[in-house]
């Protein structure tokens, strides 16, 4: 018994050993005969996506010219983890950098980690793409992306309107997931914005890559690759003519010009200046270029038309006298008597002249100071405040762009802040003619003209009017209506009283009546303190079917008829001759200078009635 046990143990035993016999060969084919075999099965399964970037969206003009376009750009990229720092001295030299160029850019991403690309130029040739695409197994981790920079092909600038691009830092991707290091981001203007609508959506593309993470095909031959979605093409509001127009006038000075279609909100010209080289910023902006636009003590990266607020002086009139038809202070024919001068306390006020007994025609027309003088206590400050936030007035217009202030218009509740309960009445009395407290920027002068113009109603002023689809088509965005409620018979009122500003004997714009088309408006003097008058105009035209209404700013120019208002005259005559919209009027129905205002208003009363 014992010794058939030994038998079967033996037998037992070399059963297991032929086993591990048996296993040991096969491991040592597996590892040893085959093992280029299993090594080209495991490399070939190793995938590498490649972010391709979507093409930026365009903009068009409303007419749809090109304004902005996409230029093609290479740039040549390192993956830390793949590369290999030792051919620093001949990427170089192909790429034509400085020495050590490489280096210091490495080091400066190093802490974004070794699997970020990282760019080492921007605007590499041709030449030195396709050397590359050559040589491309001597240089691992090098590879290239086609990148776009914006090209300008307007005769304008617009560089408030446009804004410009930047490359994404640390802090972006923080904010949205969607960037990597070096992203192209709209860093003002439209461009930012609109930033989401132009990015468009990112492709992928997959790869195969071996033990040295050569490329060595695609993965599946593509058909999993995801294609990107370019951005949307944008068609903004501005008109190429009255931009360029507007710009040209304000060459070398300071200020600002908005027109805007009365109907819709679309802004048709906006120039804010001095402004800035967009295509300065095409690449890579150079340090001094920054350093003198920062340093430049008038601030030509300031957005004068929409975040700069002033004193809108006479201009403001215009409100004043709808607020005060609206409230019952006064009527068409109420009449304030105008001695030449105006006396609150120990304080006197002047006027321009000795009035007389005026009506609000005849105040407008004239800019009496002492007909305000008086309205804006029967108004009182908290009513001109509400209804002036029917207008956009002490509130943002909306706009769409991210720059916008709101001006003020102040209120007792804002006198009580500042003064106290006791606060002093007589500081009104500037109030009502445009200065002290009360501020408007330039978009907000264009935007309360064009609801004046267009009956108290119009929509949220804006400088994108939609996009066009992959077909081409034209699909518009949408804006929110603003309705003021006021009556039509007091917009009326109004309008009659700016016609008489340039077509009434006694206007203080008379100067720019026109024999092309009929101009109404409001002129504005600012004193400054620190130099010369701000010069203000606001008008609209042709006052029977306005089509542009508009607010001209100059800093440091004189007086509103005399500098604000011809400027005004030139953006209106260019717009309206582009679109055909001029009817000339014979010279002879042009009011002769010393016609007589009752004269002048009896014939814009007959007509009113046959209209």
């Amino acid at each position: 018994m014992t010794q058939l046990s030994s038998v079967r143990k033996s037998v037992l035993a070399g059963i297991i050993l032929g086993l591990f016999l048996i296993y040991g060969l096969k491991l040592f084919s597996m590892q040893i005969v085959f093992n280029r075999k299993f090594e080209d099965k495991s490399t070939d399964n190793s995938i590498k996506a490649i972010e391709q970037m979507p093409l930026r969206g365009v903009f068009y003009d409303r007419n749809l010219k090109l304004l902005v376009q996409n230029v093609p750009s290479y740039t040549v990229r390192i993956t830390p983890s793949e590369y290999d720092t030792l051919t620093n001295p001949m990427l170089e030299a192909l790429l034509q950098l400085p020495k050590d160029t490489i280096s210091h850019i490495m080091q400066k991403h190093k802490k974004y980690g070794k699997y970020q690309p990282v760019k080492i130029k921007k605007g590499a040739s041709f030449e030195e793409i396709g050397w590359l695409e050559e040589n491309s197994e001597r240089f691992p981790g090098v590879d290239y992306i086609i990148e776009i920079k914006r090209g300008y092909t307007n005769t304008f600038s617009a560089a408030h309107v446009l804004g410009y691009l930047k490359e994404t830092n640390e802090n972006d991707l923080k904010k949205d997931s969607f960037y990597t290091l070096g992203d192209n981001l709209g860093m003002n203007g439209i461009e930012k914005s609109y930033e989401k609508e132009l990015r468009g959506e990112k492709g992928f593309n997959y790869i195969l890559v071996n033990a040295t993470r050569r490329k060595i095909g695609r993965y599946k031959d593509g058909t999993v690759d995801l294609a990107s979605i370019k951005g949307k093409d944008l068609v903004l509001s501005l008109d190429s003519g009255a931009q360029a127009t507007a710009e040209q006038v304000m060459h070398g000075r300071s200020g600002a010009i908005i027109a805007i279609e009365p109907s819709s909100g679309e802004i048709l010209a906006f120039t804010s200046a001095p402004d800035y080289d967009l295509s300065k910023f095409s690449d890579i902006t150079p340090k001094e270029y920054m350093r003198d636009l920062i340093s430049n003590p008038l601030k030509p990266q300031f957005n004068r038309a929409t975040q700069s607020t002033h004193s809108p002086g006479s201009t403001f009139k215009v409100l004043v006298a709808l607020c005060g038809l609206e409230v019952g202070a006064i009527n068409e024919n109420s009449t304030i008597y105008c001695p030449g001068s105006y006396t609150y306390g120990n304080r006197t006020f002047k006027c321009h002249g000795s009035h007389g007994a005026t009506t609000v025609y005849r105040a407008l027309e004239g800019s009496c100071n002492v007909f305000f003088y008086k309205l804006i206590f029967e108004i009182g400050v908290d009513r001109l405040n509400e209804f002036a936030k029917k207008f956009k007035i002490g509130t943002k217009t909306g706009i769409d762009l991210l720059e916008e202030s709101k001006g003020l218009i102040p209120s007792s509740a804002y006198y009580e802040k500042v003064y106290g309960n006791n606060w002093p009445r007589g500081i009104l009395v500037s109030v009502g003619i445009g200065q002290g407290e009360v501020s408007m920027s330039p978009l907000q002068l264009a935007f309360m003209t064009a609801l004046v113009a267009n009956n108290g109603k119009s929509f949220t002023p804006h400088l994108v009017k939609g996009y066009l689809d992959e077909k081409r088509k034209f699909v518009p965005y949408k804006f929110d209506e603003v309705i003021t409620g006021v009556s039509d018979r007091n917009i009326r009122i109004i309008k009659k009283g700016m016609w008489l500003v340039v077509n009434g004997g006694g206007g203080t714009a008379k100067n720019i009546r026109s024999s092309e088309v009929v101009i109404a408006g409001k002129t504005g003097t600012v004193q400054n303190v620190h130099g010369r008058n701000h010069s203000l105009f606001v008008g609209f035209a042709p006052y029977d079917n306005p089509k542009i209404a508009i607010a001209v700013l100059f800093e440091n120019a004189g007086y509103g008829s005399e500098v604000a208002a011809p400027v005004a005259e030139e953006v209106i005559l260019a717009y309206l001759r582009s679109t055909g919209d001029i009817k000339p009027k014979p010279k002879e129905d042009k009011p002769k200078k010393d016609k007589k205002t009752n004269d002048t208003l009896d014939l814009m009363t007959a007509i009113e009635e046959n209209r």
